[in-house]
C-alpha cells in the first residue's frame, strides 16, 4: 500500500526533470554521444564464420574460424621448430660427446701402442733416420740383380773356401758400443799414425776434439781394437779403429763422428768411419737385446773375403778395400745388398733360435757387405758392451751354448737373392 504512492512520486519527479529545459538538453547530448560510440565500435566489427560454424559479428579476429586455424597452425609450426631445434641441439651434443669419447679412446690406444712399442723398442731400432736404408724393408717383388745366380754361387764358393762357415763375432772383430749419458765428461781422442802415413787428418782431429768416453770403456780385443760411443742426448755417434788408452789419454788410428744421427741416412761422411765402406757398426751389428726379443729390425752387416776391386763399390758404401786386380768375374762388391728368399718358411728350417731370427731379418731387411775379413762373418755387439757394465756375457745362453761358428749351421745360403747395384740409392744421385 506504500509502494504506489512512492512510484507515483518518482515518476512525478522524472517528469519534472524532463520538463526542465536544461535537463532535457543534457539528456539529448548523452543519447547522441552513446549513439556515436556505438557507431564507432560497430565499425570495428567484422562478419565471419565463427569457430562454431555460425555467422558472427566480432571485433576479435581469433573468434573467426580461418584466423583460429592459422593461429593453430602457426603455434604448431613454432612448437615443431622448437622441438627440431632442441632435437638438433641434443644430437649435436651427443655427437660431440661420442666424438670426444672416440678421440679419448683413440688417444688412449695410441698412447698404449706407443708405450708398448717403447717398451719393446731397442736403441738399435732407430739410431738413424726412420727412412734410412738400415730400417727399410725390401719389397717381396723387388727386381733382382741380373747376375744374382752367379753372385750366389760366388758366395757359396767363398763360404766353402774359408772354413765352410759363417761366423758371428762377439769379442774380436766386433765393436763394443758404449752409450754415454749427458753427464759423461768429454775427452779428446788423439790420432796416432798406425799406418805410417806421415800425417794426421785435421778433419778427424776436429771430430774427436770432445768425445764423451765412459770411464769403463775399453776397445775390442783383436787387431782392429774397434770401439763405438753413442750419446743420445747430443744425437751423435763416434767410431774408433785401433783405439787405445795410454797414461789416461785416448788414441785411435781412424774412425769418425756422425752428428745429427737421427736425421742422417746412417753413413759416415766420405771416407770417415771404421768399416771399409763407412757404414757404422751401430747400424748393422746384431745385439743381445735383439736376439732376446726375437727380432732384428734392420739390415745386417756382413764381411766377406774375396771382394770386387776397391774402385768398384755399391751404394750405400762410400768406399771399399776390396782387391780384384785380376778382374775375376762376379766378385761381390762392397756395399752390395742381398737377402734370403722371402718365400721360404723359416720356421720349418732346422736352424737354431738365433739362426731363425737372423734368417727372418735377412728376408725382410737383408744383408749389406760392409767390410773385408778373413772369413765370411757377421758382427754381434761386442761382449764388452755388457761385461763392462757388470753384466754377464749374454751370448752363450742366446747361442744355446753352441760355438759362434756353429750358430748359423744349416742356414739356406743357397737361397740368397742379390739386389741391383746401388739398390735404394736416392734417384737424384743414383748411378746411371
Amino acid at each position: 500500500m506504500f509502494l504506489t504512492p512512492l512510484k507515483n512520486t518518482m515518476d512525478a519527479r522524472r517528469e519534472d526533470d524532463m520538463m526542465n529545459p536544461r535537463n532535457a538538453i543534457l539528456a539529448a547530448i548523452t543519447i547522441m554521444a552513446s549513439t556515436a560510440a556505438m557507431t564507432a565500435q560497430a565499425a570495428d566489427y567484422i562478419k565471419c564464420t565463427g569457430t562454431s560454424g555460425k555467422t558472427i559479428y566480432t571485433n576479435l579476429p581469433f573468434m573467426c574460424a580461418d584466423a583460429a586455424k592459422q593461429a593453430q597452425e602457426a603455434t604448431k609450426a613454432a612448437l615443431a621448430a622448437q622441438a627440431a631445434k632442441e632435437a638438433a641441439a641434443k644430437a649435436a651434443a651427443e655427437k660431440a660427446a661420442a666424438e670426444a669419447k672416440a678421440a679419448a679412446e683413440k688417444a688412449a690406444a695410441v698412447k698404449a701402442a706407443a708405450a708398448a712399442v717403447k717398451a719393446n723398442a731397442l736403441t738399435t731400432d732407430a739410431v738413424f733416420s726412420a727412412d734410412s736404408f738400415w730400417y727399410t724393408p725390401i719389397p717381396k717383388d723387388v727386381e733382382l740383380h741380373p747376375h744374382t745366380a752367379q753372385y750366389t754361387q760366388e758366395f757359396l764358393r767363398q763360404k766353402k773356401a774359408y772354413y765352410n762357415t759363417v761366423n758371428i763375432n762377439t769379442s774380436k772383430w766386433s765393436s763394443p758400443v758404449y752409450v754415454a749419458d749427458s753427464k759423461t765428461a768429454p775427452v779428446r781422442v788423439n790420432q796416432w799414425d798406425c799406418q805410417k802415413k806421415g800425417y794426421k787428418d785435421s778433419g778427424l782431429l776436429t771430430q774427436w776434439a770432445s768425445v764423451p768416453v765412459p770411464s769403463y770403456a775399453v776397445p775390442a780385443e783383436g787387431t782392429d781394437m774397434e770401439m763405438t760411443v753413442y750419446q743420445p742426448s747430443t744425437d751423435t755417434v763416434w767410431e774408433f779403429w785401433k783405439a787405445k788408452k795410454e797414461n789416461g789419454v785416448w788414441y785411435a788410428c781412424w774412425g769418425g763422428r756422425l752428428e745429427n744421427a737421427s736425421k742422417s741416412n746412417g753413413v759416415f761422411y766420405k771416407y770417415y768411419g771404421t768399416t771399409a765402406t763407412s757404414l757404422p757398426f751401430l747400424g748393422g751389428q746384431i745385439t743381445a737385446e735383439e736376439l732376446a726379443r726375437g727380432e732384428i729390425k734392420h739390415v745386417i752387416g756382413i764381411s766377406m773375403v774375396d771382394l770386387e776391386h776397391w774402385n768398384i763399390f755399391s751404394w750405400p758404401a762410400n768406399r771399399s778395400d776390396g782387391w780384384n786386380s785380376n778382374k775375376v768375374a762376379y766378385r761381390i762388391a762392397e756395399g752390395q745388398r742381398f737377402r734370403l728368399d722371402p718365400t721360404i718358411d723359416v720356421d720349418k728350417l732346422n736352424l737354431t733360435k738365433v739362426g731363425k731370427i737372423v734368417a727372418k731379418a735377412a728376408q725382410t731387411y737383408g744383408f749389406v757387405v760392409w767390410d773385408k775379413a778373413g772369413s765370411i762373418s757377421l758382427r754381434a755387439q761386442n761382449v764388452y758392451s755388457y761385461t763392462k757394465l757388470g753384466k754377464e756375457n749374454p751370448y752363450p745362453a742366446l747361442f744355446e751354448n753352441k760355438p759362434n761358428y756353429a750358430v748359423l749351421n744349416n742356414f739356406p745360403w743357397e737361397s740368397l737373392q742379390f739386389l741391383p747395384t746401388d739398390y735404394g740409392k736416392p734417384a737424384e744421385t743414383a748411378s746411371k
